[in-house]
């Protein structure tokens, strides 16, 4: 069983970050990852369907003998994993939870803003977790749907993403925040840029980060850490000329031998 990989799927790309943050604080572990690239978004669909998929994704990495795995898109941990983390042989984990527990310890105001995709806000999954943890914080979160397309653009330091983020992230102004958590897998990507519009007060929570050491605690308390040997394999539902240089810009390595799959 340690010998086994990890399994991480995302709806499309943006999980890569994650899978950038596994390989770098678990660098004895291998890697499945796949992107669900021929359905994405999954923002866009029912939660039915986005549990259904999400199951086909688990059954898919199963099939490679992964030991656990990471669910690596906030809308399939919002809307799928509490369904089917316990209907699987494996330890699964979302990106969520992560999150939500890194920002309650980040804040001392009590005032954190949650940012993401217009369907991870409007599953009130962050804002549900941070309340849990401590009724009494306030959450401003703010859909940022254009840094999606940003980040793959490769416009992370562009002022065309400054504009923008000035606009999003404006309604934080004079709110009292000093945690905001980065609630989409593209967004780690535009830290740079997020970062300098917050100023220093405001400490960015990356989820991404924050899954790949609640990772690290499920692998040892399992028992299954092991020496996997520091490899990662993708696979894809679909492809485009341009993912080999976008992926390699999410994962800060070159990226080749893609598989693909039909679902």
């Amino acid at each position: 069983m340690p010998k086994r990989p990890i399994g991480v799927f995302d709806s499309g790309i943006g999980g890569l970050t994650v899978l950038k943050e596994l390989l770098a604080r678990l660098p004895g572990e291998s890697f499945v990852y796949f992107g669900d690239t021929a359905r994405v978004p999954y923002g866009t669909k029912s939660a039915e369907t986005v549990l259904r998929f999400s199951r086909e994704n688990v059954r898919l990495l199963l099939d490679r003998g992964v030991k656990m795995v990471v669910v690596a898109c906030n809308t399939a941990s919002a809307e799928a994993l509490p369904q089917i983390e316990g209907e699987f042989p494996v330890p699964i984990i979302g990106v969520i939870e992560p999150g939500v527990r890194a920002a309650v310890q980040a804040t001392r105001s009590g005032v954190i803003g949650v940012i993401g995709t217009a369907g991870t806000i409007r599953s009130e999954a962050y804002q549900r977790g941070i309340r849990a943890l401590r009724p009494e914080a306030k959450v401003i979160p703010k859909p940022c749907p254009l840094f999606v397309p940003l980040a793959e653009e490769g416009w992370v330091d562009h002022p065309v993403t400054r504009e923008v983020a000035r606009e999003y992230l404006s309604v934080y102004q004079d709110s009292g925040i000093d945690a905001l958590v980065l609630g989409c897998t593209h967004y780690p990507l535009l830290k740079g840029v997020i970062g300098e519009v917050m100023g220093e007060g405001v400490r960015l929570v990356d989820s991404a980060v924050e899954t790949a050491l609640a990772v690290e605690r499920v692998l040892q308390a399992n028992g299954i850490r092991g020496g996997g040997g520091d490899r990662f394999h993708l696979i894809l539902s679909d492809t485009s000329p341009a993912f080999e240089e976008t992926a390699a810009r999410f994962l800060g390595r070159p990226v080749s031998g893609v598989e693909l799959v039909s679902v």
